[in-house]
């Protein structure tokens, strides 16, 4: 398992918000993105300084909407990480994409930055969710942007949300068949999850807005996992599935608790023992920038205990789950040492886990239950 570090970088604008999100995403009549881009120069340095001697195993441009940035910035921004790192000469460079904020000669503009792979949010093939989503594309739209994104980076990602208000195994399943027709290399299908502070927990706690019932979200979610498989695009993590060696190398850095930067508004980090959080609104962080040289708001200890207890919540989301020899190089903690055996034994008797030598994996069986798995262990 590679040690190379992961670099975050957030654009907190987007052009409207979207009823069912919870990211940091702010909507501004204008920015100056020159300046913006100044101020994520500069805290990408501060990191570099305190990552001496590391590589760079890949870059990640999201949001908001990163792809409201014009690809000059995204140039300027990649080449700031190359000034800073080595970066490894098979470093994925993601940057995330609306269907309604991009045109051909801005995908192109990207991929010439140095862009090679791209995570478009087409979130649903139907026009009729597309407006109860809030999304500011229609599926011409996308579909248009999809072949875009196909004709100009070497890797493609598309996002799909289902479980969706009044959605049937039936619609779904049509849905799933025509998104897999695609032969994109990675999908990420994500369960509609109602978040707190978001317009839908609102319309949620008024009865407004209801969900499918356990039962049909447990068939969607055992239908997804079927067909993707049978499709060779299987489930690599609980909501993330793709062809073998098209996994996302980012987010496998979060899941198996690799050491990542993170700059920009309210964006994440986790390096040499401690994380860090930048501050959440646009203003402050960039005032934050202009005074101190980078955007940390808090900067908190992460003792061997808490990162056994975080690698864990992560790592058994992936179909590989946790690697014993990894999972101690990260966290300074023992894998057998960090979970309580009694409630492991009855989890594994349960058929919800396999743990042996080389680490500890959920079971197909336990695979829709990690939530409830991970509380037990965790």
């Amino acid at each position: 398992m590679s040690d190379l570090l992961a670099v975050y970088i957030h654009w907190p604008f987007c052009v409207s918000k979207c009823p069912y999100c919870d990211f940091n995403s702010h909507v501004r009549a204008s920015i100056d993105e020159a300046g913006w881009t100044d101020a994520l120069v500069a805290d990408l340095a501060f990191e570099a300084a305190l990552t001496p001697g590391r590589t760079v195993g890949s870059i990640f441009f999201g949001g908001g909407t990163p792809s409201l940035m014009a690809p000059a910035t995204v140039e300027r921004i990649i080449a700031a990480v190359a000034a800073n790192w080595p970066i490894d000469s098979d470093c994925e460079i993601t940057l995330e994409a609306n269907p309604s904020s991009v045109e051909a000669a801005r995908f192109a503009g990207f991929a010439a930055a140095g862009v090679n792979r791209v995570s478009l949010g087409l979130q649903a093939l139907d026009d009729a969710a597309l407006a109860a989503l809030g999304r500011p594309h229609d599926l011409a739209q996308g579909m248009a942007a999809l072949d875009v994104a196909q004709r100009h980076f070497p890797r493609v990602s598309f996002d799909l949300i289902y479980d969706r208000p009044g959605q049937t195994v039936a619609a779904w399943s049509a849905e799933l068949t025509r998104a897999l027709a695609f032969g994109t290399e990675h999908l990420s299908l994500y369960g509609l999850t109602i978040e707190p502070g978001t317009r839908y927990a609102v319309l949620h706690a008024k009865g407004e807005l209801v969900l499918p019932p356990e039962e049909i979200s447990a068939d969607l979610f055992d239908l997804t996992a079927e067909m993707t498989a049978a499709a060779g695009i299987p489930a690599y993590e609980v909501s993330n599935h793709a062809r073998a060696g098209a996994a996302s190398r980012h987010n496998l850095a979060y899941w198996t608790y690799a050491d990542y930067v993170g700059v920009g508004p309210g964006a994440h980090g986790r390096r040499a023992g401690e994380a860090t959080a930048r501050h959440r609104k646009p203003e402050n962080w960039i005032a934050a920038v202009a005074a101190h040289g980078h955007g940390i708001v808090t900067t908190e200890p992460l003792p061997p205990a808490t990162r056994a207890r975080e690698a864990l919540l992560m790592g058994l989301r992936l179909a590989d789950g946790i690697d014993a020899g990894t999972f101690e190089r990260r966290t300074g903690e023992a894998l057998d040492a960090s979970i309580d055996r009694t409630r492991l034994a009855r989890l594994v008797e349960l058929g919800f886990v396999e743990s042996d030598a080389a680490g500890l994996r959920l079971t197909p069986k336990g695979r829709p239950l990690v939530n409830a798995v991970l509380a037990e262990l965790a």
